[in-house]
């Protein structure tokens, strides 16, 4: 499926505007893509910076994890793929730490209103 196809049908589904933020990657920015865009007055881009780990709340997640296993000792790879495993299934359960997470970008999942 093509992105103007994807992006069709989930205007069609969802029923209204439809928000999607980009990276700077070339084939974002080309004059196929703006025309693609300029043609669907429901699609609003936001286009993020060229590197903008700030606005990225994995980058945070990473960053605990790395933390979280700072001193570990492992036997091996497999040894610490399980304990990388297990964090990181631990975090999906931390709401609060999730939150914080978004909280750090200073980004939000509620629609701008003004």
């Amino acid at each position: 499926m093509r992105l103007h196809q994807l992006l069709d049908a989930a205007h069609q589904q969802l029923d209204g505007p439809i928000v999607l933020i980009w990276d700077n990657l070339n084939t974002h920015i080309s004059a196929a893509m703006r025309a693609m865009i300029d043609a669907r007055d429901w699609l609003t881009v936001i286009r993020l910076p060229a590197y903008a780990p700030d606005l990225n709340p994995t980058e945070a997640v990473w960053s605990h994890l790395k933390r979280s296993i700072g001193n570990l000792a492992v036997t091996g790879v497999d040894h610490l793929l399980a304990i990388i495993k297990n964090r990181l299934k631990s975090i999906q359960y931390r709401t609060d730490l999730l939150d914080g997470f978004l909280a750090h970008t200073g980004l939000t999942l509620e629609p701008d209103t003004t």
